[in-house]
């Protein structure tokens, strides 16, 4: 029965402590999934799973139904009130803005740009099937906004971006929420931001997450790079460092299994570890925050997921099993760059990913001097990324 699997999935978002809002809980009952996903049987409409709509011609996915839960914490951050003006960036199924469109009710605005018109068109097809309307859906690069219904209270983007578009900063008023799928690193987090006096964007609530990326004039540059015609890929954003060639002889050696003298729990590595190794990267290293092997054909005898730490003739790959194994392939400096940023990691008494903080700094800007953390970056930004407790 659709109406039982609706209600199990309220229920365990609830279990979750993911619809404390009541109007956010009202706004899940008010819209079933199911009308957006209507070729899909209910055990997966109802799964807090993303569901792909859409692949490219290589097989990719180029549009997705978010994850109910990664939603609630989305919608949570963006904080919606009665009469706000929201912009969405990525229609996808449509099923997003018919929650928001509950929200805002109706003395709001919501208008969800996308650029695959065969996505809008079935966006379109599952409101009215779902019997909801005064959803302005408007197909066009989503990197240029919409200046018609500007400025918003709040914006919220359903897909990843490498660095935030001029233009919604522009089209956001200056009270309010812009909620994105920021990439820092190759590591993606879903941050909402604020504006500060000076006029630059921060963000102090930062979750991990993945989406789809942003096609069109936003696109982030390659951060993936597949080793060889091997089932090995590694996600990093010194893809224009990376050797694979010089990799793959360095691979073909047989591994040295070692183990880590501080063995990091599989939760450690995504909430804490990896984020700590990423701002503390040893110099001269290049960090693939995360590796998979995707077939059973192992690879260099390489297996499963986890995260490499890389430099010239040398290479150490740890699992997230969190039994601390590790496979270094050359030289053992790769394993003692892991070992000595374990051991600073353990001494800062395991920094968790919650202390993170991001801060968006115009191009126009004067480069500010970083004490702490590090700054990247972008086309029309500099992205600091810091923990807080951290000197400034």
């Amino acid at each position: 029965m659709p109406e039982r699997d609706h209600e199990a999935l309220i229920a365990n978002l609830k279990a979750a402590g993911l619809l404390a809002d009541p109007r956010l809980e009202r706004a899940f009952r008010a819209v079933p999934r199911e009308h957006f996903l209507p070729k899909q049987n209910l055990e997966t409409v109802y799964a807090d799973e993303a569901v792909a709509i859409k692949r490219g011609v290589d097989g990719s996915i180029v549009s997705s139904s978010s994850q109910p839960s990664m939603m609630a914490i989305m919608l949570n951050a963006l904080r919606l009130v009665e009469g706000c003006n929201v912009l969405e960036i990525g229609t996808g199924t449509g099923y997003n803005a018919a929650i928001m469109r509950q929200m805002v009710g109706t003395t709001g605005k919501v208008t969800s740009i996308e650029i695959d018109k065969e996505v809008v068109s079935k966006a379109l097809d599952s409101f009215q099937r779902a019997g909801i309307s005064g959803i302005n859906v408007v197909e066009g690069d989503g990197v240029l906004g919409y200046a018609p219904r500007a400025a918003y209270d709040r914006i919220i983007a359903s897909v990843g971006v490498w660095d935030m578009p001029p233009m919604w900063v522009r089209q956001l008023k200056p009270d309010g929420i812009l909620v994105v799928p920021i990439w820092w690193d190759a590591y993606e987090l879903c941050a909402a931001f604020t504006f500060e006096r000076d006029g630059t964007l921060i963000s102090t609530g930062n979750s991990l997450c993945s989406f789809v990326d942003l096609r069109g004039g936003g696109a982030s540059p390659p951060l993936s790079v597949r080793v060889g015609t091997t089932a090995l890929r590694l996600e990093t954003s010194a893809v224009a460092r990376l050797d694979p060639a010089a990799l793959h002889l360095l691979l073909s050696d047989d591994a040295s299994v070692g183990q880590l003298s501080h063995p990091v729990s599989y939760r450690d590595h995504w909430t804490s570890f990896i984020p700590y190794l990423i701002l503390n990267t040893p110099p001269g290293f290049i960090l693939a925050h995360y590796y998979v092997s995707d077939s059973a054909q192992k690879p260099y005898g390489i297996e499963g997921s986890g995260f490499a730490l890389l430099t010239q003739g040398s290479a150490c790959f740890v699992p997230v099993t969190g039994e601390g194994i590790t496979y270094s392939y050359g030289g053992a400096d790769a394993f003692m760059g892991i070992e000595e940023t374990l051991k600073a990691w353990n001494a800062a008494g395991r920094p968790k990913r919650d202390r993170l903080r991001l801060r968006l700094i115009p191009n126009d800007r004067p480069i500010p001097a970083v004490s702490a953390g590090k700054l990247y970056p972008r086309r029309s930004h500099r992205l600091h990324v810091w923990m807080e407790g951290e000197t400034l």
